[in-house]
């Protein structure tokens, strides 16, 4: 009887077995939705992701870095203080508070103070009361208002700056360049401007991207003493050496002529100098002039930052020029995958859409480990906005790290139609090819979303 009762359970062990391999064959023969998204490459490498393992420095930027802090650093007090405390100040650097806004509290402030001085009883002078409550809204408004001041930097101050953020800027924009790179191979840029160029980061993670292409680079930055040392970094810090590559041009004012267009134009933690709304609007407008293929914007990974970037972007999509010298529009390349507003500035609290890069520092004393640079960034196109699906699949952008648990996985994704969507994929409900590319991105890369497809499957059952 115990053998018999084993030889069946036996027999239904193994049938059971038979089904559920007959099931997989048969999920296995059917096609999977949207497969053809990934353009035959393996799914740790499909089209959506463009982010960098770690970032390192050119090896010769590296080194007339180093030999620059060994030489002039040597001479700087206190180097290693001074540049975590530049480091902190230009991550809390905010906007300047515009004037209208400034006088609207005042008043707001002003009527209160009024208010409560109403509600108490007794003779009073009214121009003693006047005097008194103007100079309390003066001293609140100094207290609490952030006081926003220009930098101005000298040869010292260049020199603690590029102990600061050399690698961190960088990596940023290393980053932001390989959205274009990744994503339109095609594109070969022979002119660069860098507004705001700095220490001349941009142009040398542009030659890491398309060096053999680019034959003029023109780099404007009002600071004199920085465009020096930009020069000095791209000549190894040895002025009787050739440029480690050519053609670049410092500026301290952008080309004077509109019909002067360069195909890449990048402003890097530029905006943030800016010191009103009115400044950084026309900047933008005039950086775009200039543009005939892509402008970039990269910024702080902070509240401020992202602010920035949504003004350039409303800026550009929605107000029109009185004079057109190209009628191509702007229209939003990366890393929103619409137009529509930012949705994260419609929740609260706003959290900023930012992402992150790994990168090696420069070897400094205390600074040896990988560090991460969290920015914002914004690419807008001369071209006309790419196709947002492929094999009628819908690409979003992940805006937060990818949490992989046992057979699923949660992703916080920016749709197409201008939602947030927190994804637990599947390979059963999203497609197996779906949860394998989920699998092998990360936050910032672009997710190919397969919708539910067992909702799908139910919803045609229905209908039959």
């Amino acid at each position: 009887m115990a053998a018999r009762s084993y030889g069946a359970c036996f027999l239904c062990q193994r049938a059971a077995a038979v089904k559920i391999m007959f099931r997989c064959v048969s999920a296995a023969a059917q096609p999977q939705p949207g497969s053809d998204f990934l353009k035959g490459e393996p799914h740790r490498k499909h089209p959506g992701v463009t982010n960098l393992k770690t970032v390192r420095l050119p090896e010769e930027l590296q080194l007339a870095a180093q030999s620059i802090i060994h030489t002039i650093g040597a001479q700087v007090p206190q180097l290693a203080v001074r540049t975590h405390k530049l480091t902190n100040i230009l991550w809390s650097r905010k906007r300047a508070v515009e004037d209208l806004t400034l006088r609207q509290k005042a008043v707001s402030m002003e009527k209160e103070l009024w208010e409560k001085a109403m509600q108490k009883t007794g003779d009073f002078d009214e121009q003693v009361l006047e005097d008194r409550i103007r100079k309390k809204v003066l001293s609140d408004l100094r207290r609490t208002t952030y006081r926003w001041t220009p930098l101005k930097y000298d040869e010292e101050l260049g020199v603690v700056y590029m102990a600061a953020r050399l690698a961190g800027g960088y990596a940023a924009v290393r980053r932001a360049l390989n959205e274009i790179k990744k994503r339109d191979p095609s594109f070969a840029p022979q002119s660069l401007l860098d507004f705001g160029s700095g220490l001349g980061t941009v142009a040398w993670a542009s030659h890491s991207c398309w060096g053999d292409s680019l034959k003029e680079m023109v780099c404007v930055d009002s600071s004199a003493p920085m465009n020096i040392l930009a020069e000095r970094l791209l000549k190894g810090n040895d002025e009787r050496a050739e440029p480690h590559f050519k053609q670049v041009y410092f500026r301290q004012f952008l080309p004077v002529s509109p019909k002067v267009q360069f195909d890449l134009v990048v402003a890097a933690f530029t905006l943030s100098e800016l010191p009103s709304v009115n400044e950084r609007e026309e900047a933008v407008t005039t950086l775009w002039r200039k543009t005939s293929s892509y402008l970039v914007l990269v910024e702080n990974g902070t509240k401020e930052g992202h602010q920035m970037l949504m003004e350039a972007r409303d800026s550009l999509l929605k107000k029109q020029e009185k004079v057109l010298h190209d009628p191509r529009p702007a229209s939003v390349f990366a890393p929103c995958p619409h137009e529509m507003m930012c949705p994260k500035l419609a929740q609260e609290p706003i959290t900023p859409c930012n992402f992150q890069q790994r990168y090696q520092p420069l070897p400094l004393p205390g600074r040896h480990e990988c560090q991460t640079e969290k920015f914002g960034f914004l690419i807008l196109s001369r071209t006309e906005p790419a196709e947002t699906g492929l094999g009628g699949v819908d690409w979003g952008r992940l805006i937060a790290p990818v949490l992989r648990r046992t057979r699923h996985i949660h992703c916080h994704v920016c749709r197409s139609n201008g939602q947030l969507q927190h994804l637990v994929v599947t390979a059963r409900k999203h497609s197996r090819d779906m949860y394998r590319c989920a699998r092998n991105s990360d936050w910032g890369d672009q997710l190919p979303v397969v919708e539910d497809v067992t909702e799908e499957a139910a919803h045609s059952d229905s209908e039959r």
